[in-house]
């Protein structure tokens, strides 16, 4: 499976750039990870709109959802000038019924409800989930395929929990928020020290920090996270990809 990083920042896009989406593919089948503002700008660099499957949301934050309108016209135009006869699948989960609502656009674009106790079953990927801490309902990701796994930590502050469900990962995405001197819980957050522990204690193979900053220094969550994971530790940016 490949992964590409088409939206890394929060909170809102730097200038050509997105916040939270990811895109995932294998055997033809492109699962869309988040869909932040900017996403469908930039995810057209790297496939046509109509080529995507499904999309999954990790939660109702305006930073990991704000271009599924968007998204959502774009299907329903590709279906009546027959770039596509397929319906996109959107994901999401069922604990804010307003927001879970919006998902869907009958008949262009179908919206499921995932479970947080059941694995799902989305194109050739497998997904189990983790509820996170944060200001809004979300939750982590743990998506495997023939023997390999992706962790995404979506948006929380730290938890002990990370270390089982990222288990020996050989894809760990982690928000880092904050630098390291910094306080990330009060806003359901992590810094580089945090997002380092769990890398280092769930002995992942390769940590990508996202969900960046938009003061300081991002290079400096690297050097800090470093200081503690001795693995690959890699800056997420635009159009950075993973194969697996």
């Amino acid at each position: 499976m490949k992964l590409t990083v088409i939206g890394h920042w929060g909170a809102y896009p730097e200038a050509g750039d997105a916040t939270s989406c990811y895109l995932l593919e294998h055997d033809n089948f492109k699962l869309l990870i988040d869909c932040g503002s900017g996403a469908l700008s930039q995810l057209q660099n790297f496939c046509s709109l109509h080529e995507i499957d499904a999309l999954i949301i990790s939660h109702y934050h305006h930073d990991h959802i704000a271009d599924i309108g968007p998204l959502q016209y774009s299907r329903l135009i590709d279906r009546d000038i027959d770039k596509t006869a397929k319906p996109l699948m959107v994901y999401g989960h069922p604990y804010d019924q307003e927001e879970f609502q919006k998902l869907a656009y009958p008949p262009h674009v179908l919206s499921y409800i995932y479970n947080e106790e059941h694995e799902s079953k989305i194109g050739p990927f497998t997904i189990r989930y983790l509820e996170t801490q944060h200001k809004a309902k979300c939750f982590a990701m743990r998506i495997e395929l023939n023997g390999k796994s992706i962790v995404y930590t979506a948006d929380s502050s730290y938890m002990e929990t990370f270390n089982e469900f990222a288990n020996e990962a050989d894809l760990f995405i982690c928000e880092t928020s904050f630098y390291a001197h910094q306080d990330g819980k009060p806003y359901g957050h992590m810094n580089s020290i945090e997002a380092a522990t769990i890398a280092n204690d769930a002995r992942v193979q390769k940590l990508v920090l996202t969900h960046l900053p938009h003061f300081g220094d991002p290079e400096q969550l690297v050097k800090e996270a470093k200081s503690l994971y001795k693995g690959d530790t890699i800056l997420a940016k635009k159009g950075l990809e993973f194969v697996l």
